[in-house]
C-alpha cells in the first residue's frame, strides 16, 4: 500500500493492491487517483454552494380548471413538481421552498413531504395569500386576484439564504434546464446582484392547442440581459410562420428567439430590493384590481439601472407545459418517450 501513498489517501480508503501485473497495478492506481480527486471535491471546495429551488405552487391555473401541480402526468402519477424536484436533486439543489396558500395546504404538504423525495433534498414551506403585504399597507377594497409572482418570491425571504433558482410549479423544464442554472448558481458563493436566467428558444415553448404569452428577451454582446417584452398571443401559423398579434397585426418572431419562461436565478440580496420597491409600485398600482408584481417587472428594473446584471443562459431544452387542458396528453407521451430513452426511470422514487 505504501506505494500508493502519494495519492494522499489514509488507509481508510486504501483496498489491497493487486499482484498480477502492470496493467492490474495501473487500473488500481487510476481508481485511487479518481477516489482522491473526488474526496478534494467533496471536502476541500469551499467555493461550491448547493442553491435552493423556489417553486411558485400557489396559483390554482384558471385555464385548465383544477390545481395543475397536483395532477399527475407520469406512469406513476406523478406530478411535474415531482420531475421538477428529480432534475433539481440532479443538478446538485439543496433545498426546495414551495409557495403555496392555506386553503390547500394540508393537501399538498401530505404529497409533496421530504419523505415522498427520499429524503434527498430539504423541503420547507411558506404561504402567499392577498394580505400577505408588507407593514403599513392593506388590501385594497375589491381586489382579489393575488399580487403576482414577485411577490410570491417574497415570501421566502425567511427562508433562503443561498442563491436560489424560480420555477413555476406547472412548467416542466427540462433536466438540461436545471444542470445550466445549477451550475451557474452553485458558483457565486456570496456574491451580490449577479442574477441569471434560462432563456429557451421560442419555438420549443409553443402550444399545439392555443396561443402563449412569452417574455422576449434583448441581449447584448457579453449575454446579458438588456430588455424582457411581454408578447401575448403568440401562435404558429398554418404557413409556419410564428407571430404575435398585436392589435390586429400579424408581428414575426424568430424560431430561436429567446424567450423567458419564469426560470431565474438569483443572488439572496434580491429579496431586500424586491421588498424595498414593492411599497412603491403598491401605491402606484393600487386602485388597479388587475395589477401584478411580476419577476420582470424588478428584473427589469434592476437590469435597466445598473444595480444588477442578469445572465441569460441558452438552453436548448424543450419545454413542456399544460397552458390548455388538451396540453396534457403530449405533455405525457413525452414523458414516455424520455422513459424509454433512459433520461428518467419509470418510477422516479423508488
Amino acid at each position: 500500500r505504501d506505494r500508493y501513498k502519494p495519492c494522499g489517501l489514509p488507509n481508510l480508503f486504501l483496498p489491497a493492491a493487486p499482484a498480477d501485473g502492470i496493467a492490474c497495478r495501473s487500473r488500481y492506481f487510476s481508481y485511487l487517483c479518481m477516489i482522491r480527486l473526488r474526496i478534494n471535491v467533496e471536502t476541500n471546495d469551499k467555493s461550491m454552494v448547493k442553491p435552493a429551488l423556489l417553486v411558485l405552487a400557489a396559483g390554482m391555473g384558471s385555464r385548465y380548471g383544477s390545481l395543475k401541480q397536483m395532477d399527475g402526468v407520469g406512469p406513476n402519477r406523478e406530478a411535474i413538481i415531482d420531475y421538477s424536484v428529480y432534475d433539481a436533486i440532479r443538478a446538485g439543489f439543496g433545498k426546495v421552498v414551495f409557495v403555496i396558500r392555506h386553503s390547500f395546504a394540508d393537501e399538498f404538504r401530505e404529497v409533496f413531504s421530504a419523505d415522498r423525495f427520499g429524503g434527498r433534498i430539504a423541503v420547507e414551506y411558506v404561504f402567499q395569500e392577498l394580505d400577505s403585504l408588507p407593514e403599513g399597507l392593506t388590501v385594497p377594497e375589491g381586489r382579489v386576484k393575488p399580487w403576482g409572482t414577485n411577490h410570491a418570491v417574497m415570501m421566502a425571504s425567511g427562508v433562503i439564504r443561498e442563491p436560489f433558482a424560480v420555477i413555476n410549479a406547472d412548467d416542466f423544464y427540462g433536466a438540461e434546464a436545471y444542470r445550466t442554472i445549477g451550475d451557474y448558481l452553485s458558483q457565486l458563493g456570496d456574491s451580490r446582484n449577479r442574477y441569471c436566467m434560462v432563456a429557451y428558444d421560442l419555438d420549443r415553448t409553443l402550444s399545439d392547442n392555443g396561443t402563449v404569452s412569452r417574455g422576449v428577451c434583448g441581449v447584448d454582446a457579453e449575454g446579458n440581459l438588456v430588455s424582457m417584452v411581454e408578447r401575448t398571443q403568440i401562435e404558429r401559423m398554418p404557413d409556419g410562420r410564428i407571430v404575435f398579434h398585436d392589435g390586429g397585426a400579424d408581428e414575426p418572431l424568430a424560431e430561436n428567439t429567446p424567450v423567458s419562461m419564469n426560470l431565474f436565478g438569483f443572488t439572496p440580496d434580491y429579496f431586500a430590493y424586491s421588498q424595498e420597491y414593492f411599497p412603491v409600485w403598491f401605491e402606484a398600482n393600487r386602485s388597479n384590481p388587475k395589477a401584478e408584481f411580476y419577476i420582470p417587472t424588478v428584473v427589469n428594473r434592476l437590469s435597466g439601472d445598473g444595480t444588477a446584471s442578469l445572465r441569460v443562459l441558452r438552453s436548448a431544452a424543450q419545454w413542456h407545459g399544460v397552458t390548455y387542458k388538451e396540453d396534457k396528453p403530449a405533455l405525457m407521451a413525452a414523458i414516455e418517450r424520455m422513459i424509454a430513452e433512459g433520461r428518467y426511470p419509470r418510477d422516479l422514487w423508488k
